[in-house]
């Protein structure tokens, strides 16, 4: 069986990139909607790590003869570490690219092996078969979904998906403090828009709802009841909305995006918190935030939606808040019954000691496990501040699964990565499940949702 894997894993890949090579010139030709997402010119750098790919896959080949399916799949999730410093020869977007249009053609390891059960978890009706979530920022277009669910992550949030296309800011836009593990962008929601990350959303939906036609009548109503995912297939599918830079009305923008990417979303999330949007920051204020909840949760429920019902609705907000900012945003979240927030996005200062790097003369938004820290404390405040009452996504410098641990404690629910997975590849993500089981386990936690808030509940009124 396991032969038979790595024997199709090389025969797709060498048929993937023929097929890429004497279709290139009609490529160019298609649209953004429908095509795959164009891997850029890297010269000799680009060369090298397809050879090491294609080196890959032809050494797994090699070995999987005489081991079983798990064993290569870990063996496979390791190997990605050798590819990791090809990345870090390339300009930081190029990088980026290449990852993405990697995960959209399945040139990445495919996780095989079933997650511990006691990361499993419920969240708004949805079942989770782990709490790790990719965060957005990464898959701003939804290009590779299936690419990404299929590592491993328990979801994965595209976007931020702004109504009409836009560039974002000028280039350079991303700098890398490599020996900080930390990342600046000011990228500006750089999108593709709405119509052409609906376009390709409904494809990857109804190839989904087939899938699952074709597979109803041989599954038990047991396994059904049991099975995690969404909407996306075996993961959960978060969809992040933006604002166009130019717009005079932001509700519309986000109203616009509730009316055409809701319907292929476990949850939805409203960004009011991207430091690289000129005034967008100003939407976190209390009478800004509920009149632009409000608004959005009613173009959400005057929808028509089935026995699932619409999608919960976020807000996902910024480390950079005083203690009255974080009370009126509590406020509104709890008056007007909010879904849920994601704490936090990118910094706008520069933590200690890494504001002694150069680059840090950049502006643009800070990420990395410097940020762990001031994320981590807004997020106690949070919990602490609606009572435990709204589900949080920790998201701010998570590079292990002892830091995933510390922000279940802290209140998160669902942990969401990024500049981690940006410097550590694939490999990142079993260890950190696997990591944090085991501090559950060593903690006496029985489940995820027994762990949220330990460390807070003290101070619950």
């Amino acid at each position: 069986m396991a032969t038979r894997v790595a024997g199709k894993l090389f025969r797709d890949l060498i048929r993937q990139r023929v097929i890429s090579t004497s279709i290139g010139a009609s490529r160019h030709s298609s649209s953004a909607a429908t095509s795959a997402p164009k891997i850029p010119h890297s010269s000799k750098k680009g060369r090298l790590l397809t050879g090491a790919t294609i080196g890959l896959i032809i050494a797994g080949g090699a070995y999987v003869g005489t081991v079983d399916e798990e064993t290569f799949c870990g063996w496979l999730f390791s190997a990605t570490k050798l590819v990791n410093p090809f990345f870090a020869l390339l300009d930081a977007e190029v990088a980026h690219r290449l990852a993405v249009s990697a995960a959209a053609r399945g040139w990445v390891p495919r996780e095989k092996r079933p997650d511990p059960p006691i990361l499993g978890l419920e969240v708004w009706g949805r079942k989770f078969s782990n709490p790790i979530g990719l965060s957005a920022g990464f898959d701003k277009n939804a290009e590779a979904v299936e690419g990404l669910l299929g590592m491993g992550f328990g979801f994965v949030e595209v976007g931020s998906v702004t109504p009409i296309a836009q560039e974002g800011n000028p280039k350079p836009r991303i700098f890398r403090l490599r020996q900080e593990g930390a990342i600046i962008n000011r990228c500006g929601f750089n999108s593709e828009g709405i119509d052409a990350v609906a376009n390709r959303l409904s494809t990857q939906h109804g190839k989904r709802k087939l899938e699952k036609l074709e597979t109803s009548s041989s599954s038990s109503p047991l396994s059904d009841e049991n099975k995690h995912g969404g909407k996306a297939g075996p993961g959960i599918l978060g969809v992040n909305l933006g604002k166009n830079k130019t717009s005079e009305d932001a509700a519309v923008d986000y109203v616009q995006g509730v009316h055409m990417l809701s319907q292929y979303a476990d949850y939805l999330v409203i960004n009011v918190s991207s430091p690289n949007t000129p005034g967008l920051r100003m939407l976190q204020g209390r009478k800004q935030l509920k009149d632009l909840v409000t608004k959005v949760q009613a173009a959400r429920d005057e929808m028509q939606w089935d026995e699932v019902g619409p999608p919960p609705l976020l807000v996902k907000i910024a480390p950079d808040l005083s203690k009255e900012d974080l009370e009126d945003i509590a406020a509104v979240a709890v008056a007007l019954q909010l879904d849920g927030l994601i704490i936090s996005n990118t910094t706008i200062s520069r933590p200690d000691p890494v504001n002694k790097n150069p680059v840090c003369a950049e502006s643009g938004g800070f990420s990395g496990k410097h940020l762990f820290n001031l994320s981590t404390n807004i997020l106690k405040e949070m919990y602490v501040l609606t009572r435990g009452q709204i589900p949080l996504i920790g998201c701010g410098g998570i590079c292990s699964g002892e830091d995933a641990y510390k922000k279940i404690r802290a209140g998160a629910t669902l942990v969401q990565l990024y500049t981690a997975f940006a410097y550590g590849g694939p490999a990142l993500i079993p260890q950190i499940k696997a990591e944090l089981a085991e501090c559950l386990e060593r903690d006496g936690f029985k489940s995820i949702h027994e762990a949220v808030g330990a460390d807070c509940r003290q101070y619950l009124p």
